[in-house]
């Protein structure tokens, strides 16, 4: 089960190179539930790693 929480602004720390700024990010959170008898964690782990990375890279201007 892949659940996912509501998109929000969340204060996360850049770094440059002048050093550490604070700025606000849009934040979302992803979990996911397995039977651990079946899946191990490490494939649980980078199957969400791989949703979170589609996600992040997403271009909205793409067509489909």
């Amino acid at each position: 089960i892949l659940a996912t929480g509501s998109i929000e602004k969340k204060p996360a720390v850049i770094e440059t190179e002048h050093g550490d700024i604070i700025v606000p990010r849009h934040k979302m959170f992803l979990s996911l539930s397995y039977d651990h008898r079946i899946v191990d964690g490490a494939l649980g782990g980078a199957f969400l790693r791989r949703i979170a990375d589609y996600l992040e890279q997403f271009d909205s201007n793409r067509e489909v």
